[in-house]
């Protein structure tokens, strides 16, 4: 069974029970007596918000931010099922219970209210994440299949433009990294432990990268940074940050945990780009 169908089913079960409550705690209202207008409101709020409400269970990962978005949506479209349920079924003023009931729909809008701050730092972060990837996005480059970075076709090309912005002067930096026996984790992990492996580091190295720097996977296990405005000894400075980060990285495979380290190498991004690749990796062969 689909998600969709379990939840659609869940939120059915709900506004069902408490159409038994009502009617088997109440008397019906006479037809004549009903007030069609508060019904259609109070009605189609609780409707929509439980189309709302599967929406999101249905559309986004489980987690905090999800769970309020529901679970606000879900006191809302209950609190306006019970307002609606008033309108047809008569119950005793006195019940506490309904009082309670009718009381879920300011409880849901502050549980949403919550839920949206959570979202809104979430889009924040997410934001941020793909303003990194802006430059490959602005250029429409095909993705490497396994971790969504660009190549180093497009590498070449960005060096050759950042090196005729800079007419030989001013301050731009390459790095490059290597994964750390990366053979091993693939002959001991197996080939799609080390495609979960590159995926780990790349979005590592993006969390903790300016959003001016431009991410690329050069080959295999290497990664390329270029990173306009940083001089050499900055560059290196922020390298070795970044290998830090991985470092401290708890990433679990099938057979345990992976233990994952970066070596580096870093030169001022002027020259040609093939012969400035080229010195970049005999320095990373030479370590």
């Amino acid at each position: 069974m689909s998600n969709v169908i379990r939840h659609a089913l869940s939120i059915g079960a709900l506004l069902g029970a408490f159409a038994f409550l009502f009617v088997g705690a109440g008397t019906g209202v006479p037809l004549d007596e009903w007030d069609w207008v508060d019904i259609a409101s109070e009605g189609g709020t609780s409707l929509l918000a439980a189309l709302w409400c599967l929406t999101v269970l249905s559309s986004r990962p489980d987690g905090l931010v999800t769970r309020l978005l529901a679970g606000g949506l879900a006191c809302i479209m209950l609190g306006s099922w019970a307002d609606c349920l008033d309108e047809v079924v008569d119950v005793d003023k006195v019940a506490l219970w309904d009082n309670a009931l009718e009381s879920l729909l300011p409880l849901g809008m502050l549980i949403l209210t919550v839920g949206m701050y959570y979202w809104r730092l979430e889009q924040a972060t997410l934001s941020d994440h793909m303003r990194k990837r802006e430059r490959l996005f602005r250029n429409h480059r095909p993705f490497d299949r396994i971790t969504q970075l660009a190549d180093a076709a497009y590498l070449r090309e960005q060096l050759r433009l950042e090196s005729k912005r800079m007419g030989g002067e001013g301050a731009s930096a390459l790095v490059l990294f290597d994964i750390d026996e990366f053979h091993r984790i693939n002959r001991e992990h197996g080939q799609a432990e080390g495609d979960r492996v590159l995926q780990a580091v790349a979005h590592m190295l993006l969390l903790n990268l300016r959003n001016e720097d431009l991410l690329c996977r050069y080959a295999g296990d290497r990664f390329a940074v270029l990173m306009p405005g940083l001089q050499e000894a900055d560059a290196r400075d922020a390298a070795q940050h970044l290998c830090r980060m991985v470092s401290s990285m708890r990433h679990h495979g099938p057979n345990g945990r992976v233990r994952i380290t970066l070596r580096h190498g870093c030169a001022p991004a002027r020259g040609a780009p093939d012969a400035l690749l080229a010195d970049l990796c005999r320095q990373m062969d030479a370590v």
